[in-house]
């Protein structure tokens, strides 16, 4: 059994928390690098530029990339041989506030969603995922809500095709358009429940984007960027940088489908801790 304190988890998470919001994720500024060598628009290519200065920028200045600092989302992957001496979400939730004022980051946070009130950095949102080993994998991922707000949830019936599918979310890009912050990564949940789903959605954004695997995200990922939404909404060839598809078991009587987008600052940190022998 490996021990790992509460104090060290909540400076990781500050941590997290910067890093997540001052450096763009490598997989995705090398898919905005490769989206403006492809790109033959003029406007697009000025656009995507411009992205890509902002991120380097961004990193070399310790400034947030995008001021929508996000409603941060926390995935643990807690290993079975871990004892965690204090309280892990209370630390996970110090840790998120410390590091956001330590960034000067937006406070984006009402805790009363019908009377609203004045913004603060907490509470977030935790993920937490029993697994094999002793050590804990932290990920932080600060989603603004300019992409959040375009998620849609579909439960289709169990005998729903493939086109049927594929149509719901390239027409939740569509309906996203221009407002969403462009080009897109598409983050797909298939299976479980309705939350489940839409969990599902959100997890797949963590994933490296790479060449799409399968002829379903081919063909997803083409039609999507034939849209020709392009680069902040103002045409060209990337609409998307990449769709990412999660799936799950469901029930014999359903077909639970989301759609979570992100704009082109996909942002999330991960750390992986490891903790001393009891």
């Amino acid at each position: 059994m490996k021990r790992i304190s509460a104090a060290k988890i909540k400076n990781t998470v500050a941590g997290l928390s910067l890093k997540a919001n001052f450096v763009l994720r490598p997989d995705v500024l090398a898919a905005l690098k490769s989206a403006y060598k492809r790109e033959r628009s003029s406007r697009a290519k000025g656009l995507l530029k411009a992205i890509i200065e902002n991120a380097a920028v961004a990193r070399r200045q310790n400034l947030a990339i995008c001021q929508d600092t996000g409603m941060p989302c926390v995935f643990v992957e807690l290993g079975q041989g871990v004892h965690i001496t204090g309280n892990l979400k209370s630390a996970i939730q110090k840790g998120v506030e410390e590091g956001y004022r330590k960034g000067c980051l937006r406070d984006s946070i009402v805790k009363d969603p019908l009377k609203r009130g004045k913004p603060v950095f907490k509470p977030v949102i935790i993920h937490i995922d029993s697994v094999k080993g002793d050590k804990i994998r932290l990920t932080l991922m600060p989603k603004g809500f300019g992409c959040e707000n375009k998620s849609q949830l579909r439960m289709f019936r169990p005998t729903a095709s493939l086109e049927e599918i594929k149509k719901f979310i390239i027409e939740a890009v569509k309906s996203a358009g221009p407002d969403a912050c462009p080009p897109y990564v598409v983050g797909v949940g298939i299976g479980g429940s309705a939350d489940y789903a839409c969990f599902l959605a959100k997890k797949a954004l963590l994933r490296k984007l790479q060449t799409p695997n399968s002829k379903f995200q081919t063909e997803l990922l083409k039609e999507i960027n034939n849209l020709n939404i392009g680069p902040m909404g103002l045409g060209g060839k990337t609409t998307a940088l990449a769709v990412n598809i999660e799936t799950y078991p469901t029930h014999i009587a359903g077909l639970p489908v989301a759609v979570n987008i992100s704009c082109h600052a996909l942002r999330s940190a991960t750390l992986v801790l490891s903790g001393a022998k009891e």
